[in-house]
C-alpha cells in the first residue's frame, strides 16, 4: 500500500522539481523563449500532451514493471511537464490560463469519477481499494480547485504574476 501511495505521488513531485529546475536555470532573455512559446501556449501545450501520456494506466504499470519506462518518466515529468509550465505560465495570458485551469479541474473530476465507479482494476499494479482512494482524492482536488477559483473570482485578484514585467513577455502584436 505504502508503495502505491509514493507512486502517485510521484508525477506531481517530480512536476513540481522540474518546476525549481526552471526557475533555478539562468535567467533566459524574453527573445529567445518568444520564438518558441508565443504567450506562453507552446510550453503549455507540450506539457499537457506529456501529461495526457503519463495520465494512460498502461504507462503507469509500464513504469512499475520497466526500468527504461520508469527512467523515462523521471527525465520526462521534470523537464517537459514541470520545466515548460514554469517557463510558459508567466507569459500566458487570463484566457490560456483559464482555460488550463478549467481542463485541469475537469480532468480531476472526471478521473475521479472514472476510478470511484469502475468495477475492476484500470491499472494492473493498483487494488481496487487504492484506486476509489485515488478517485476520491482527485475529486476533492478538482473541489479544492473550484474552491480556490470562485474566491479568487470573488474576493481577489487572479493574475499570478511574480511581478509587474519580471517574468512576462512583453505584448506582440
Amino acid at each position: 500500500m505504502m508503495r502505491n501511495a509514493m507512486q502517485l505521488a510521484q508525477l506531481p513531485l517530480l512536476a513540481v522539481a522540474g518546476w525549481c529546475f526552471a526557475h533555478g536555470l539562468p535567467r533566459v532573455p524574453d527573445r529567445i523563449i518568444a520564438s518558441w512559446n508565443h504567450r506562453g501556449i507552446s510550453g503549455l501545450l507540450l506539457a499537457s500532451l506529456v501529461g495526457m501520456v503519463w495520465m494512460l494506466p498502461r504507462a503507469m504499470d509500464a513504469s512499475l514493471d520497466d526500468a527504461s519506462v520508469e527512467l523515462a518518466k523521471f527525465l520526462s515529468v521534470p523537464l517537459l511537464i514541470g520545466a515548460p509550465i514554469a517557463l510558459s505560465w508567466p507569459r500566458a495570458g487570463f484566457v490560456v490560463r483559464g482555460v488550463l485551469l478549467l481542463e485541469l479541474t475537469a480532468t480531476a473530476f472526471r478521473l475521479g469519477w472514472l476510478y470511484l465507479i469502475s468495477p475492476e482494476r484500470l491499472c494492473t499494479n493498483y487494488l481496487l481499494d487504492d484506486q476509489q482512494q485515488l478517485g476520491r482524492l482527485l475529486i476533492a482536488v478538482g473541489g479544492v480547485i473550484v474552491v480556490a477559483l470562485s474566491s479568487k473570482l470573488m474576493w481577489g485578484h487572479i493574475g499570478i504574476e511574480h511581478g509587474k514585467g519580471k517574468d512576462r513577455a512583453p505584448e506582440q502584436d
